[in-house]
C-alpha cells in the first residue's frame, strides 16, 4: 500500500511533470480513448484517433509536397537539413536535393521511407507520403539500405562515415538475415516510427506485403524479435526535443499526431512490461517523456522504497527495466521522491 504522504507527492510531481510537458500535448481529450484498455484493445483505440483513413483532418501530401514538408519537420538548430542516416552531412534545403545521383555520402538528401514502400505495397496514399516516416536523409547511404528491415549488426558489410550507420548480417536471437542499423541517438525516434506505423495502418496490416519485420497480423503485428528490439531502443533513447518539435510541425501539415512521441509508455501496455494492466488515463502524464537516468541517493536519507509506475512496491530491481520511482525517507521524517529509468 502507498502510504498517504507518498500519495500527496506522486500528485505534486504529476503536477510539475504535467506543466513540463505543455508543449508537447495534444488537445485535450485526444487520447481519452485508451482509458481502461489493455494490450491490442490500446492499439486498436489509438488506430481510432490516429488513422489517416478516418481522420478528417488528415491532409495526404503529394510526393513533391515533402520537400516543402522538410523544411518545418527536419530542420536543425542551424538550419541544416536534420539527416538520421549520416553525420557528416550539411545539406542546404532545396540546393542539395536529390539530383538521381548518389555516387558517395555528402551528396545529396533524399526522401526516406524509414518503413519502406515495399512492405506496404509501394505508392499507395496515404502511407506513401505519410510525414511520420519519412525523413530527409542521404542518398547515398539511404541506398545502401534499400528495404532491409532495422536490426543489429555483428559483423559489418557497410558502415556511412564514421561508423554511423552500419549494415552487416543481424546478431539478436530470432533474426539473422541482413540489416540495417541506425545510429544509437536515433534508434528511439525509429522505434516509435515504427509503433505508429501499424498502429495507424492497423485495419491494411493483413493486406500488406510485408516483410521479415511483420508477422502479418493486426497484432501484435512484428516478430518477437523485432518487438524486443524496438522496445529496447525506445527505452535506451528516450523521446528527445527534436521529436516533440516534429510530432508539432507534422500535426500542423498533416492532421495527425505520433501518440508513442506524446506518451511514450503506451508501448510499455501494449507490447511490454505493462501488458494485461489496463491504462488509467489520468495517470498517463506520470510515464512521460522527460526520463531522468540519473540515480543518487539524498545522504540524510534513512530508507529508500522502489515502486512502480502502478504504484506497486518492486522488493528487487534484478532484470527489471522502464521507468521507477525512488521515494527517500530522509532523517528528520521528510520524504521526497525521485523518478528514474532503469536500462
Amino acid at each position: 500500500m502507498i502510504s498517504r504522504a507518498m500519495k500527496r507527492l506522486l500528485c505534486l510531481f504529476l503536477g510539475v511533470v504535467a506543466c513540463m510537458l505543455m508543449q508537447a500535448q495534444p488537445k485535450a481529450g485526444f487520447y481519452n480513448v485508451v482509458d481502461g484498455k489493455k494490450d491490442a484493445a490500446v492499439k486498436s483505440a489509438l488506430f481510432d484517433v490516429v488513422a489517416p483513413s478516418l481522420n478528417r483532418q488528415f491532409n495526404s501530401l503529394s510526393y513533391s509536397e515533402l520537400w516543402t514538408a522538410f523544411y518545418t519537420t527536419d530542420c536543425r538548430p542551424d538550419g541544416k537539413v536534420w539527416d538520421m542516416y549520416s553525420n557528416i552531412t550539411n545539406f542546404t534545403f532545396g540546393t542539395d536535393q536529390d539530383k538521381g545521383s548518389h555516387s558517395s555520402e555528402g551528396k545529396a538528401y533524399n526522401r526516406e521511407h524509414s518503413f519502406p514502400k515495399s512492405w506496404f505495397g509501394g505508392s499507395i496514399s496515404p502511407m506513401y507520403t505519410d510525414l511520420f516516416h519519412l525523413y530527409p536523409t542521404d542518398g547515398y547511404v539511404n541506398e545502401r539500405r534499400g528495404n532491409l528491415p532495422f536490426g543489429e549488426v555483428g559483423s559489418t558489410t557497410y558502415t556511412s562515415a564514421g561508423g554511423f550507420s552500419k549494415v552487416g548480417p543481424c546478431k539478436l536471437d530470432g533474426y539473422s538475415g541482413i540489416v540495417f542499423e541506425p545510429a544509437d541517438e536515433y534508434k528511439g525516434d525509429f522505434a516509435r516510427t515504427y509503433f505508429y506505423m501499424v498502429t495507424a495502418y492497423e485495419d491494411d496490416l493483413p493486406k500488406w506485403p510485408g516483410c521479415e519485420m511483420l508477422d502479418g497480423s493486426t497484432y501484435p503485428a512484428y516478430q518477437t524479435w523485432a518487438i524486443h528490439m524496438l522496445l529496447r531502443w525506445h527505452r535506451l533513447d528516450p523521446v528527445s526535443q527534436k521529436e516533440i518539435d516534429r510530432n508539432n510541425a507534422v500535426e500542423k501539415i498533416q492532421g495527425n499526431r505520433n501518440p508513442f512521441i506524446d506518451y511514450p509508455v503506451l508501448a510499455e501496455f501494449i507490447w511490454g512490461d505493462y501488458m494485461t494492466m489496463p491504462v488509467d488515463f489520468k495517470g498517463l502524464t506520470l510515464y512521460s517523456n522527460d526520463y531522468d537516468t540519473s540515480v543518487s541517493t539524498p545522504k540524510a536519507s534513512r530508507s529508500v522504497k522502489v515502486y512502480d509506475l502502478a504504484g506497486r512496491e518492486v522488493t528487487s530491481t534484478e532484470g527489471r527495466h522502464g521507468m521507477f520511482f525512488l521515494v527517500y525517507t530522509q532523517s528528520d521524517g521528510s520524504v521526497r521522491t525521485q523518478k528514474t529509468l532503469l536500462k
